[in-house]
């Protein structure tokens, strides 16, 4: 906002939607006293009711194919980490290395949970 040096007067500026969605832009000036605050804008989710008219309508951020990717990729992930279960050993006494150091544990699970973590960024990012 800047101050009219001249009449002692702001100048505010506003913006509103109107019902088409365009945007309004609407000036005038205001005396420069401590009685003209500016009004705080509201959300658009206040704003915009439903056909009933009484409940909120609510974006999503993402849409349903998103979530479902992403839910995949939680999916593949635990698979990952279920096949790094196991290892244990029959006896204390007795150490297998070829049981812990296989080839599901040490390659192919972190290659899964791999997987899972770059579908999880490819959901975000996205656009359907």
């Amino acid at each position: 906002m800047s101050k009219n040096k001249k009449s002692g007067k702001k100048k505010v500026v506003a913006t509103k939607s109107n019902q088409q969605g365009k945007k309004v832009v609407t000036s005038k000036k205001v005396a420069s006293t401590k009685a003209a605050k500016l009004q705080p804008t509201t959300s658009r989710l206040k704003s915009s009711l439903t056909s009933s008219g009484n409940t909120v309508a609510h974006d999503l951020i993402f849409e349903r194919k998103n979530y479902m990717l992403m839910l995949t990729g939680v999916a593949l992930m635990g698979i990952g980490f279920l096949l790094m279960l196991g290892g244990n050993m029959p006896s204390p006494d007795v150490w297998e290395p070829e049981r812990i150091y296989s080839f599901r544990r040490v390659t192919l699970a972190p290659i899964v949970i791999l997987a899972g973590l770059g579908l999880e960024v490819y959901a975000i990012f996205k656009k359907f």
